[in-house]
């Protein structure tokens, strides 16, 4: 589905980045450990399209990154990946549904897998341990706990084909962690979806089939 072809990163403060490559399949959980600082975000933010190729290439679905515009790298993001920030990117004054609504909000297909939206955000919500009762309270009234979740329903909403996770227990205690990472793991499809989280905090490796160690990379 996704593979990363000798991709390279070179910071404006001269630090550069050489990247493992990476292919992933469809129904593959993938982990990337590493310490701060050492380029998880930014593979990320490549594989997403947010942030200009500078050496190699990536492709997702026969489609090679290098030759898209960032109009259409924009709108290939959309349709196609499903992103849970580290800073969680919530809107405060919006409420829990409407803040998960904002998944599929620039994507055609994606909301075309969503007969009732309604329904589909309730699902998702209770699979992720949420009640229903928080759906019309605004997001500033949730736990961090409670927000991490809200974000996974955000971008598992549409079933797009990637999730990609920065850091998304980062803030949660182990406990929290470990039901969070249920969950989400027991929510995405595998016979449809594949998921690349990065994190500094390697004891979450039983959660994934496959651990990448950017430390042992890049040492």
């Amino acid at each position: 589905m996704l593979k990363t072809i000798g991709l390279e990163y070179h910071y404006q403060y001269g630090k550069k980045i050489e990247f493992p490559e990476i292919q992933i399949e469809r129904g593959q959980r993938l982990l990337i450990s590493g310490f701060s600082g050492c380029g998880k975000t930014t593979l990320l933010s490549l594989i997403a399209g947010a942030l200009k190729l500078q050496h190699g290439d990536i492709t997702f679905d026969n489609q090679e990154y290098s030759k898209m515009s960032s109009l259409l790298l924009d709108k290939f993001r959309a349709d196609h990946i499903g992103y849970i920030f580290q800073t969680l990117n919530l809107i405060p004054f919006l409420s829990v549904s409407e803040n998960i609504a904002l998944g599929i909000r620039f994507s055609k297909p994606r909301k075309s897998k969503v007969i009732d939206l309604n329904q589909e955000i309730l699902r998702l919500i209770t699979s992720l341990g949420l009640e229903k009762e928080i759906l019309n309270i605004p997001i500033n009234h949730l736990s961090v706990g409670q927000q991490q979740r809200v974000a996974a329903a955000r971008a598992l909403l549409g079933r797009p084909d990637l999730i990609l996770a920065d850091e998304p227990t980062s803030a949660l205690d182990n406990d929290t962690t470990e039901k969070f990472l249920s969950e989400v793991m027991e929510t995405f499809d595998p016979s449809h979806q594949a998921i690349i989280m990065v994190s500094h905090d390697a004891s979450i490796a039983p959660y994934f089939d496959t651990v990448i160690d950017f430390n042992k990379h890049n040492a």
